[in-house]
């Protein structure tokens, strides 16, 4: 089975990609400058509202990551369905959840997508298929599956998009899954987002197989490590492994390499690292690689480029306004969106 290989591009290697043909057209590239940014600012923001204690709890940044997302949801189809771990403002951001929900939701108000309920960890949002933010390490995976299970079961071609952490790798529920899903060639795709670290651990500490798109070679699971950096590179091999899912051939696991600029949580000190790690990593920024393909095939002007800059700067602060204005929950909500009667006609009722 073979493996695609996704190493650290140089320096060298990165002018060259800046001034060669772009792969995808202007307005791919436009969108994915845009979406990122939203996301960027807004990651920006809500560690900056985090510090000033607008909100508490657990909160986890995904800036430097963007690419996946973008690539993702470019690749991806509307009735297609997504979860991840707890590491989730990003996800439905790029699906095309409206952000001022999601910051009413890390502010804890009833307008929130979650009413106020779930905070940073359980971001959910069913009108764009974003399956929820999982705050138990690894949970999503087979959860994930059970999902896949049920497009499979009702007959649809919508593929399952299953994101974790490098740590989750480590957990059992990974293996039995799987098992499972190759035995039963679930239309799923289980991403490993890899920014090197399990918080504060790195993979050549937790393992002696650093090349995590290995892990699904001995279940015979088409298996690729990705440039996480690149939109292009995440958006081909999504839609590879969504095509393959699709045909009923089963899962593909991908390893995207990526890199979190920030540390594992808003209290994570970043001792197990150096600046300049985190600098070089910095240079590779999927941002700016964008706007440098935009600048260099003149496809805004500087003009067009600050407008964006406005509209995400006046979007970001839209959603601040939004969330310091939208009330909290009442107490009622308590006992609320606890459980969901099912309402199966083929059960018996006792």
């Amino acid at each position: 089975m073979a493996v695609k290989s996704a190493s650290k591009p140089s320096k060298t290697a990165k002018k060259s990609a800046a001034a060669s043909k772009p792969k995808f057209p202007k307005e791919t590239y436009v969108k994915w400058y845009k979406d990122m940014l939203l996301i960027r600012k807004f990651e920006d923001k809500t560690g900056q509202l985090y510090i000033q204690q607008k909100f508490g709890g657990f909160c986890h940044l995904y800036i430097g990551q963007e690419a996946i997302v973008v690539g993702t949801a470019s690749a991806c189809r509307p009735g297609d369905k997504h979860m991840t771990a707890y590491r989730d403002h990003a996800h439905p951001i790029a699906l095309g959840t409206d952000p001022r929900v999601l910051m009413a939701e890390l502010f804890g108000r009833v307008t929130g997508c979650s009413k106020g309920k779930g905070g940073s960890m359980h971001f959910f949002d069913k009108k764009v298929n974003f399956m929820g933010g999982h705050g138990i390490v690894g949970a999503q995976i087979g959860m994930g599956a059970g999902v896949a299970f049920a497009e499979m079961y009702n007959g649809t071609d919508n593929v399952v998009f299953v994101s974790m952490g490098d740590g989750a790798v480590r957990q059992g529920m990974l293996h039995e899954t799987f098992n499972m899903a190759m035995n039963w060639k679930l239309p799923a795709i289980f991403i490993i987002e890899n920014n090197n670290y399990a918080m504060g651990t790195s993979v050549e500490r937790t393992t002696n197989v650093h090349d995590l798109s290995k892990i699904g070679l001995s279940y015979e699971m088409p298996s690729y490590a990705v440039d996480g950096m690149r939109p292009e590179a995440v958006h081909e091999a999504i839609e590879e492994a969504a095509a393959r899912a699709r045909r009923g051939d089963g899962p593909t696991l991908l390893d995207i390499r990526t890199y979190r600029y920030k540390g594992h949580s808003m209290s994570d000190p970043q001792k197990y690292r150096t600046k300049e790690e985190v600098a070089d990593w910095m240079e590779q920024d999927p941002i700016e690689h964008c706007l440098r393909l935009i600048k260099a095939n003149k496809w805004l002007s500087d003009k067009e480029i600050e407008e964006i800059d406005g509209w995400v700067k006046k979007e970001v602060d839209e959603c601040v306004e939004f969330a310091e204005n939208s009330p909290y929950p009442e107490a009622h909500e308590l006992y609320e969106d606890v459980y969901v009667e099912p309402n199966y006609p083929y059960i018996k009722e006792y």
